[in-house]
């Protein structure tokens, strides 16, 4: 493989994956990542950002080719993806892939847009999640960049690698295609960090899945970019991984999927995952909290994230992005939930309070990947006692199983926000079983997403 050739080689080894070719555990597991996705997506339709989005697309007119879940229209696949993708972002709740992005939200609304547009089954919904999720992990595991490394959003510049794999894959291009959709889809990088905490973060996600579905769409019609995008002066590794890059990784594509191993990790809170250690530390140290009105102080020590070192957060939704709001919400309430993140619980009065009495200190020494790193808190109360917990691994986390039922009970508490048990029992069924969905049955799956009559 020459260096002007690496594009292709990636290419050609991505063109060449069938479902067939898929062992029974990455069918388990892209299964589990999909239900959880989508069940997401549909409780995220809830949300404000979404809702105003949906008025946006619906807006721009098209042909009605896929559904956007939750809000009961159809509109472009396009289109579909992207709100869709928005959907399954706002919420912050999709699972991460290792090394951490959100693999899933630029993925899974592509493969079911493309699915129901051009009438396939969920055999190929499955393979080309199961490529898109891989792409995505071998990219990241070729770069291993550095917390803060890059210089947008990890998902604007990783996820488009996902949903154009996906959705060339859906479309059947060739691995000529495919450099051709690369070029395409790499100029249309970006997402800036600083809009996290923000309506906009969620449609970092939306945009790469428009953004990699439009892209394998144009090449299947002929149109071209540099086809040695990998590869190229000022192409996508050259640009955003100028520390390096390791081709023999990405090369190992699938061997085995990242998605068994490592493995993703699984959400169970609504929040960006380094607060998750917080909050795990928060709602073990509750349990020797008699009453939370007795703390007289919390010192939280994290490792060196600026971005979740937000003292008072400007509404809910910036909440996500706050150890110091996620510890107080846990102290206080003992548990984190979606409603944990809406205006009236941030600027409660006992809220308000308990943010008063928190200090947070950033020690450089600490880890900053979400891998090894760790989170400590401190809880003094009036009397002098102190209660101190440590998180290193949050529920869900890379390499720690979780049980069935507990992801299970995840995704139906999800569902449920929009459907009602009958409804909620034939998606799960559907979703338990798609590799074995025919065109016809992807269509009445997606009809129950759409939520019509709920």
């Amino acid at each position: 493989m020459t260096e002007d050739h690496r594009t292709l080689a990636i290419a050609e080894r991505v063109s060449a994956v069938r479902y067939a070719d898929l062992d029974r555990d990455t069918v388990a597991m892209v299964k589990r990542l999909i239900a959880d996705g989508v069940a997401v997506a549909v409780a995220g339709s809830l949300e404000e950002p979404p809702r105003i989005l949906s008025e946006h697309v619906l807006a721009l007119g098209g042909a009605a080719r896929a559904t956007t879940w939750g809000f009961g229209y159809k509109t472009t696949a396009v289109q579909a993806a992207y709100l869709n993708a928005a959907s399954m972002h706002v919420l912050d709740f999709e699972p991460m892939s290792n090394p951490p992005t959100h693999a899933v939200s630029p993925t899974v609304p592509v493969a079911f847009a493309l699915a129901e547009a051009r009438h396939t089954d969920g055999r190929d919904i499955i393979a080309a999640c199961a490529k898109g999720f891989e792409m995505q992990g071998r990219v990241l595991a070729a770069a291993d960049p550095k917390r803060g490394a890059l210089p947008f959003h990890t998902p604007g510049v990783i996820g488009v690698m996902g949903s154009t794999v996906a959705a060339a894959h859906m479309m059947k291009l060739n691995s000529q295609q495919l450099t051709h959709a690369f070029g395409i889809a790499t100029s249309r990088c970006g997402g800036l960090s600083a809009n996290t905490g923000s309506m906009v973060k969620c449609t970092h996600c939306g945009n790469v899945a428009a953004a990699g579905l439009e892209a394998a769409a144009l090449a299947a019609r002929g149109f071209t970019a540099n086809p040695s995008i990998f590869d190229a002066p000022h192409g996508y590794v050259d640009t955003f991984f100028k520390a390096g890059f390791d081709y023999a990784m990405l090369m190992q594509f699938g061997q085995p999927y990242r998605c068994v191993d490592p493995g993703m990790a699984i959400k169970f809170y609504p929040s960006k995952y380094p607060t998750h250690f917080a909050i795990a530390a928060a709602i073990d140290a509750r349990t020797a909290i008699a009453n939370p009105a007795n703390i007289q102080s919390v010192h939280i020590i994290t490792p060196e994230i600026p971005d979740a070192d937000r003292p008072l957060p400007r509404s809910g939704l910036e909440g996500k992005f706050s150890f110091q709001y996620v510890t107080a919400a846990a102290l206080l309430d003992g548990a984190i939930g979606r409603e944990t993140f809406i205006d009236e619980r941030r600027f409660s009065r006992d809220m308000a309070d308990l943010l008063g009495k928190i200090t947070l200190t950033r020690d450089a020494a600490i880890f900053r990947d979400t891998r090894n790193m760790h989170v400590t808190l401190n809880i003094t109360f009036a009397d002098g006692t102190v209660v101190s917990r440590t998180c290193d691994k949050p529920p869900g986390t890379w390499g720690a199983p979780i049980p069935d039922d507990l992801h299970r009970a995840k995704i139906r508490d999800c569902l449920a926000t929009r459907l009602d048990e009958q409804k909620l029992s034939r998606v799960l069924d559907m979703l338990d079983h798609l590799e074995r969905l025919a065109t016809p049955d992807v269509a009445d799956l997606c009809a129950l997403l759409a939520c019509k009559d709920n």
